[in-house]
């Protein structure tokens, strides 16, 4: 490891992030695993209004946030999100390849989400979720 506590506690929560997503969606490349990762996260928060930055925070700060970098930093979409702009963009994070499927990658990282975050976030970050996204969240 590094010896810089931030640095090692980030790459270790990644580590685990990246193997437990990895177990859902059956692959075997860690750096595809970890694009589509990314790339969902990305899309998630690119699709919540400028008034969930609480949420936004929240998820930043239990994912690795040196690792994840800009996860809170760009400007939104409007709320209302469609799914079809997640699944794109998310298509778009993994160099559209063609071996993804991004509803199956989407719906992973949802049930990743419920899995990690403690349970007042959980709760946050669902209220935060556009209603078009919803279907994503397990049931």
């Amino acid at each position: 490891m590094t010896g810089i506590q931030a640095l090692d506690t980030a790459v270790k929560t990644t580590e685990e992030w990246i193997s437990a997503l990895m177990a859902r969606l059956g692959w075997q490349d860690r750096e595809k695993v970890y694009l589509a990762l990314l790339a969902a996260l990305h899309a998630l928060r690119d699709s919540l209004s400028r008034d969930e930055a609480g949420y936004r925070r929240a998820v930043a700060g239990v994912v690795a946030r040196p690792l994840f970098r800009g996860l809170a930093s760009r400007e939104p979409h409007p709320p209302g999100e469609n799914p079809r702009r997640l699944l794109g963009a998310l298509q778009e994070g993994v160099h559209r390849d063609p071996g993804i499927d991004a509803e199956q990658v989407a719906h992973a990282v949802f049930s990743l989400l419920v899995e990690r975050l403690p349970a007042g976030e959980l709760e946050d970050a669902k209220a935060a979720t556009p209603q078009a996204l919803g279907m994503f969240w397990p049931g």
